[in-house]
């Protein structure tokens, strides 16, 4: 299929008519909100709580996933180029893969907002909103030590190697574990940030590391596919953290499952790139650096029943 008839289609999907959506001012009033699939429901959140922004501010939106596909992302932000889009909001497929796609859109007049991945560029997006990953890892990797006692052998599951975050977290959670010399990793695979990969990956490495007391993960989703590889093979007693916040996990702490995750704040992030959207169009500036980070907090028993939705009430 060409790229038209995708983007066509796409469009047919979500019930919206081919012309773009205008302002009072004959500007268009049409935003695009592109995410990772809402399957997850991380990526849910942010689609719901951008959508929800951007017609409080008056404006139509049209939601798409590119479902990690790079290929896809392009597809669909010609779709916001044909379409005259006033904005782009992307959760990215790519931190190198992304940027061609990117400034296409910036040539096309569209400008673009990006939520919780970077790119490897400055100067083609205007805003990039992301979680603190480092200082949230750093959380992460504190409480995963306490939980150990600061010893015993442990697996490490990161996530997919053409996201930044994975690096920026892994590398987050080593700042602090390799500073105790009692607590060893004997396993580090990527799990690409999907739970069914994530319990097959932890079942062969159970096999060839029966005495492991621990399994950090780079994400909840792969956190929730090692505590089912650990239910399934009798060994519950295996600490496992994990990092997002999502319901699925605060839940597991709450019963004794997941130890702990460190929130991301998806909802907080994807608001502030729509009303930095709505500024810039209005005003030629968002009033930000292009670089924003948003730090997270940790969740574990003491504070689960506060969290939902990826936020934490009082």
């Amino acid at each position: 299929m060409t790229a038209v008839t995708l983007a066509a289609m796409s469009l047919t999907a979500c019930g919206d008519d081919s012309k773009p959506a205008a302002g009072k001012d004959g500007g268009s009033k049409l935003i695009v909100i592109i995410t990772p699939s809402p399957d997850n429901v991380f990526f849910k959140a942010e689609q719901q709580a951008a959508d929800a922004e951007a017609k409080k501010l008056g404006y139509t939106t049209l939601v798409l996933s590119h479902d990690d596909d790079p290929t896809k992302q392009s597809q669909e932000i010609d779709t916001a180029i044909s379409r005259k889009a006033a904005a782009i909001i992307l959760d990215n497929a790519g931190a190198d893969s992304t940027v061609t796609a990117l400034q296409k859109a910036a040539k096309a007049g569209i400008p673009s907002f990006l939520i919780d991945r970077e790119i490897n560029q400055t100067g083609i997006a205007k805003a990039q909103i992301v979680s603190n990953n480092s200082q949230g890892a750093t959380l992460g990797g504190q409480e995963f030590a306490k939980a150990m006692d600061q010893s015993g052998e442990y697996f490490e599951l990161t996530g997919k190697e053409t996201d930044t975050n994975a690096g920026v977290r892994s590398k987050g959670y080593h700042s602090v574990l390799d500073q105790f010399p009692k607590m060893k990793m004997v396993a580090q695979q990527s799990a690409n940030w999907d739970q069914t990969e994530a319990l097959q990956k932890v079942q062969t490495m159970l096999q060839a590391h029966p005495k492991v007391k621990g399994i950090i993960a780079g994400n909840d989703t792969m956190a929730l596919g090692a505590w089912a590889a650990l239910q399934a093979a009798k060994k519950t007693d295996v600490i496992v953290t994990g990092f997002d916040g999502s319901p699925d996990v605060v839940s597991s702490v709450l019963k004794d499952g997941v130890r702990a995750t460190v929130l991301q704040p998806a909802a907080k992030i994807s608001q502030m790139a729509v009303d930095q959207a709505d500024k810039y169009i209005k005003t030629g500036s968002t009033g930000q650096p292009e670089k924003q980070s948003v730090d997270c907090v940790l969740v574990n028993k003491d504070n689960a029943a506060k969290v939902s939705n990826f936020s934490l009430g009082s």
